[in-house]
């Protein structure tokens, strides 16, 4: 079993940045997604990466704003979020799953095996 742990939310302006992070107690062979969810709105995957390669994937909603990392000595990942929009309020989760290969897979958000609580990102206009 993975335990997340998700931090970093807050409030920010339109146009600021924020620093995500999402902690896990095992890491090796595991996509770690985020996600995240608005009021009245479906769940949304937005990026993952892999633990085992690196490869990443985006969102268009994104992509070119949002930077994921992960560093394999702490067990996290990281969601940097520049230029942020009003629209970019809502909940962010991390999600992990195992042994998916991200150059041919993007898992599906069903798929995902272990969630983080969540953590809140509010964004003024």
């Amino acid at each position: 079993e993975v335990q997340l742990v998700e931090s970093g939310g807050g409030l920010v302006q339109a146009g600021g940045s924020l620093r995500l992070s999402c902690a896990a107690s095992t890491f090796d062979d595991y996509v770690i997604g985020w996600f995240r969810q608005a009021p009245g709105k479906e769940r949304e995957g937005i990026s993952c990466i892999s633990s085992n390669d690196g490869t990443t994937y985006y969102a268009d909603s994104v992509k070119g704003r949002f930077t994921i990392s992960s560093d394999g000595a702490k067990n996290t990942v990281y969601l940097q979020m520049n230029s942020l929009k009003p629209e970019d309020t809502a909940v962010y989760f991390c999600a992990a799953i195992k042994g998916v290969d991200l150059r041919t897979t993007i898992p599906k958000e069903y798929e995902y095996d272990y969630w983080g609580q969540g953590t809140q990102v509010t964004v003024s206009s």
